[in-house]
């Protein structure tokens, strides 16, 4: 077969395009610093230069410690262009943590933006990597490397071949590295732009860590459409509202406590948007009073559902023209759903532990499964724990959902955080909804904790609005109001929730609060 048949698939590549395409427009937006396309281009491609001459070569790893900046975009770019390895790593994480990563990923060499001097310092003298760092203050050698570099792009990229190595939150144990190839990317940053419908005209907010699953994949699908990244280095609720005015923003990502934040934050009452905003939300099922909240405030939710073996956000919740016409309620209750595969990604199943398929009747419950383009090559160096997700071939994602008649999958729990008390099934997630309609209620998390009789009860960690008033005993009532008594918590503790850096709410904390 003739070689103009083919050309690799890297996400690397949407850059080469838009660099001249859209040469004029403006590429990044970080504070006070502006990138058109030409110069996004150029400095991207001045990094493969930059590594070449610190030694990288295709297949080493290079790590990062970058908050959301032009510094991470550029390597983004940049570091599949030279050939090696990108490691992203999660800005939370301890200095301890982060060092078994760069050792485990085996990176050699960590670039770090000024936010992370302390903890960059650290983890290059406890690994020995070579630590370059950007924006420091008259001693920025990040620019100062990247001014003298030459382009030194590799010359052929397998579309198959190692792209980034995204660590889990190691929650149950040490941090596993998800490897991504390059065609995975690239297919999955189409699937995001064709799914949230980004042109040149679009403005992206990036409340979403850079770090997380390589932005979704929304670190190339903005850069493919020729759009604006709005770069974010902190979630500040207030800032979100001042550049969703100030830099028109068009589109965004997070979490539902994200979106909670940003929804509940004073500057949502202070002024109303010019035009509604695009969200893209996924990493919990939101509520079905978020979601209504939200389009209060010209906000525009599509629910998304993955991993970060899926290369972020496998299934879309298609929203279908017929169900504009049903009530609110239920039109809120359909937006809660996971959805549907993304145009690039095959079918979703959920399966029973036989890995049979389950009936789609909306009831019975199984675990999601997944294969396809965008789903991981495996765990880095871990074989044993690539097997253990594995069944015919298909990923078990780990979570529990239903299927309904219409091809539409719903979660209603982690197989880890499903409560079985008394031999029953008890749907967190389900508990929660139920909650977060209370008026009272800012957001909540049910967990598990032991109990003599039952096995497991389940226990409820709730956050209250600011100024609001509520009893536990007033959340047990309305959880009954609505729900088996079996499923009302047995005990309501109020506090501030525990959240991972992607907004995630890290129910193995709450787990080990209920059981003192």
């Amino acid at each position: 077969m003739a070689d103009f048949t083919f050309d690799p698939l890297t996400p690397a590549s949407f850059l080469a395009r838009s660099s001249v395409v859209f040469r004029d427009r403006i590429a990044v937006v970080d504070g006070e610093r502006e990138l058109s396309y030409a110069e996004f281009g150029r400095r991207s491609g001045a990094v493969t230069g930059l590594l070449a001459g610190l030694g990288v070569a295709p297949g080493d790893r290079v790590a990062t410690l970058c908050a959301n900046s032009h510094v991470q975009l550029e390597l983004h770019h940049g570091v599949p262009l030279s050939g090696a390895v990108l490691v992203a790593l999660n800005l939370r994480l301890s200095a301890q943590e982060l060092t078994y990563i760069v050792r485990h990923s085996g990176a050699g060499v960590l670039v770090a933006t000024t936010e992370y001097t302390g903890k960059a310092h650290e983890i290059a003298q406890a690994t020995g990597v070579r630590l370059v760092l950007a924006g420091q203050d008259g001693d920025d050698e990040y620019e100062t490397l990247l001014a003298a570099a030459e382009p030194a792009p590799t010359e052929r990229i397998d579309e198959r071949g190692l792209l980034a190595i995204n660590y889990t939150s190691g929650t149950t144990g040490p941090p596993k590295g998800v490897m991504y190839h390059h065609r995975g990317a690239f297919l999955q940053a189409l699937a995001m732009a064709f799914h949230a419908r980004l042109d040149s005209a679009t403005r992206y907010l990036w409340t979403l860590p850079m770090f997380h699953c390589n932005g979704w994949c929304f670190t190339w699908a903005v850069t493919a459409a020729g759009g604006t990244h709005v770069c974010l280095r902190a979630v500040e609720p207030e800032r979100i509202w001042r550049l969703l005015h100030e830099q028109g923003v068009t589109h965004l990502s997070g979490a539902p406590t994200v979106l909670s934040m940003i929804a509940n934050h004073p500057g949502a009452e202070e002024k109303p948007l010019d035009s509604t905003v695009r969200i893209s939300t996924g990493g919990a099922p939101p509520t079905p009073t978020l979601l209504a909240r939200l389009r209060e405030l010209r906000m525009d939710v599509t629910h998304l559902y993955g991993l970060t073996e899926t290369f972020g956000p496998i299934a879309v919740n298609e929203w279908q023209a017929p169900w504009d016409e049903r009530p609110p309620d239920e039109q809120a209750a359909l937006r809660a759903r996971q959805g549907v595969a993304n145009v690039i990604a095959a079918p979703l199943r959920v399966i029973d532990d036989h890995g049979a398929d389950v009936p789609a009747d909306g009831a019975t419950l199984g675990e999601i499964a997944a294969r396809g383009n965008d789903v991981m090559l495996g765990y880095y160096r871990d074989e044993a724990a690539t097997e253990a997700v594995t069944t015919d071939g298909w990923f078990r994602t780990g979570d529990l959902a239903v299927m309904h008649p219409d091809g539409y999958v719903e979660i209603r729990d982690r197989r880890k955080d499903i409560i079985i008390s008394g031999g029953e099934n008890i749907s967190s997630v389900e508990v929660e909804q139920v909650l977060a309609r209370h008026p009272a209620v800012l957001e909540s998390a049910v967990v598990a904790t032991p109990d003599a009789h039952w096995g497991e009860v389940p226990v409820a960690f709730v956050t209250l609005r600011p100024g609001a008033a509520a009893t536990a005993q007033d959340l047990i009532d309305h959880v009954r109001s609505e729900l088996a008594g079996f499923k009302a918590p047995k005990r309501v503790v109020f506090s501030d929730l525990p959240k991972t850096s992607t907004g995630k709410i890290q129910k193995n904390v709450l787990r080990e609060r209920a059981a003192t």
